[in-house]
């Protein structure tokens, strides 16, 4: 029970994030009305996937300064789980975009940054793909996850502030923080941010329990042979 805790919390935000983000009141705003819903979704998955590729970071460092598969194992898979989020919350907001802004994709400079910083991470698993030897695709797979990140941060945090946009919080748009962001929204938007990144870590923590296992596997039939 100790170790389930967190998964039974997980389930139990999750659902109240569906359930109070879909029938909880809203702010009524002009333009956005009931689509501010999508708040719940597409900017909560985007945090837990920052704080997903944070953790990513950190074990790619550790990797290189122990060279330490276990340490590989995690960085791939927090880095795999951070990426379906960033898909989804891409997702997510090109609908969003559609019902506020007219159109799924506009060329946003927000939009487009995130689109690139998305290939970035899925041209990270096509090198590391492309790889065969174990230690050398987890030692360059851990560079480019540490080089990755760096380039990632500002091209969406800082970059899209520097031009036009119609993004909140970028362009000179205020963000919902400013102006809107009452507590309605507050009392889901924060629990949503903890259920999808305890989401993202359950997913990640059963994939490595699964790279493990195979690896194990692979060495009982190496030694046998």
């Amino acid at each position: 029970m100790k170790s389930s805790w967190w998964k039974i919390l997980t389930i139990v935000l999750l659902a109240y994030t569906i359930i109070a983000g879909l029938l909880l009141d809203v702010p009524r705003l002009p333009i956005l009305n009931e689509t501010i819903r999508a708040l719940y979704f597409h900017v909560t998955m985007w945090f837990g996937m920052i704080i997903m590729l944070v953790v990513a970071v950190i074990y790619s460092i550790k990797f290189l300064r122990t060279n330490d598969l276990r340490n590989d194992d995690i960085a791939i898979e927090f880095t795999n789980a951070a990426i379906l989020f960033g898909v989804l919350g891409i997702v997510t907001g090109m609908l969003w975009a559609k019902f506020t802004w007219g159109d799924y994709w506009s060329g946003d400079p927000k939009q487009n940054a995130s689109a690139i910083g998305l290939l970035m991470y899925f041209a990270y698993l096509i090198l590391r793909n492309s790889l065969t030897d174990v230690h050398q695709r987890a030692r360059i797979g851990a560079v480019y996850n540490i080089f990755a990140f760096a380039a990632f941060i500002p091209l969406i945090f800082v970059l899209p502030r520097l031009t036009d946009s119609l993004h909140p919080g970028n362009g000179g748009n205020p963000g919902f923080n400013a102006y809107d962001m009452d507590s309605n929204l507050r009392q889901v938007f924060y629990p949503a941010v903890i259920a999808w990144t305890l989401l993202g870590t359950w997913l990640s923590v059963v994939r490595v329990k699964l790279k493990r296992a195979e690896r194990k596997i692979e060495d009982r039939l190496i030694n046998q042979l």
